[in-house]
């Protein structure tokens, strides 16, 4: 997230619920790393993953990158990010750092590649595309990439997922005032904003898809990892029960004690310097 009062909102929408977040929300795809190394020409030396959350999207460059540095303002997803640092063999190689997406503790020209995963809409672009373009070498590669949500299971499914997501946007307009909301840009414009920096000499939207082994438990278990639906949940309000029971319901029929193969699908907007 970006600095400053205005977007401490953003910052604090994800306190509270990184155990439920990180069990649930799916770790970034191989295809992230194989597109971006691609796009580099070579592993990458220093991979800068910003607004890294719980760190599901730092951890699987370990493997791909000689060293990691995750950026994550907020306590508590920073915090189980960490915890999982004394299970590596070479821990040394990732590290987690309070930071925000606009001034980074980077030298000029220091990074190969800058992730941000799920979590650019939660940022200031001109500002902090400004420096990302500074910390990033000549040929190092940018890339935003998003989950559509919810994941593609059935219509019937979805379409309570939205009725439930639609009732949280409710509720967050009624209860809680302007200047105390999350603020959150369109992702359909990161491509534009890209382009519109000047910072990059090419710029591409890709888009692709994973298949991920879910049951009930983890299908319901991604909409309470929505930062709307906790905001809702920390207001102490019931106005959402009935919409959250009757997506429960239908996710648990559908799955009818089954797991299964589950398509997520990616947006990934990049820019190379």
């Amino acid at each position: 997230m970006t600095s400053g009062s205005h977007f401490q909102n953003n910052i604090d929408r994800f306190s509270g619920f990184e155990n439920d977040y990180d069990q649930h929300r799916p770790k970034a795809p191989t295809a992230v790393i194989t597109i971006l190394t691609s796009y580099l020409g070579r592993t990458p030396d220093l991979v800068a993953d910003v607004g890294c959350g719980t760190g599901l999207s730092s951890y699987v460059w370990l493997a791909n990158a000689k060293r990691i540095i995750g950026f994550e303002p907020n306590d508590d997803m920073r915090g189980k990010a960490l915890s999982l640092l004394p299970s590596l063999a070479e821990p040394e190689r990732i590290s987690f750092v309070k930071g925000y997406s606009d001034k980074l503790p980077l030298d000029a020209e220091s990074v190969d590649i800058v992730t941000c995963s799920q979590s650019f809409h939660w940022m200031e672009p001109v500002s902090t595309l400004r420096e990302f373009a500074r910390v990033l070498q000549p040929g190092g590669v940018f890339a935003a990439y998003d989950c559509d949500w919810p994941p593609t299971l059935h219509w019937s499914v979805e379409a309570e997922y939205e009725k439930l997501i639609a009732k949280t946007e409710e509720i967050i307009a009624k209860y809680i005032a302007e200047k105390d909301r999350a603020s959150k840009r369109d992702k359909e414009q990161h491509l534009t904003q890209i382009r519109n920096s000047g910072h990059f000499r090419f710029s591409k939207e890709i888009v692709f898809h994973n298949l991920e082994q879910c049951d009930a438990a983890r299908y319901i278990g991604l909409a309470l990892s929505q930062g709307g639906i906790q905001a809702v949940f920390k207001l102490g309000s019931s106005a959402l029960e009935q919409s959250l029971q009757a997506f429960r319901s239908s996710v648990e029929q559908y799955f009818a004690g089954r797991t299964l193969e589950v398509m997520f699908s990616y947006r990934m907007r990049l820019g190379v310097k």
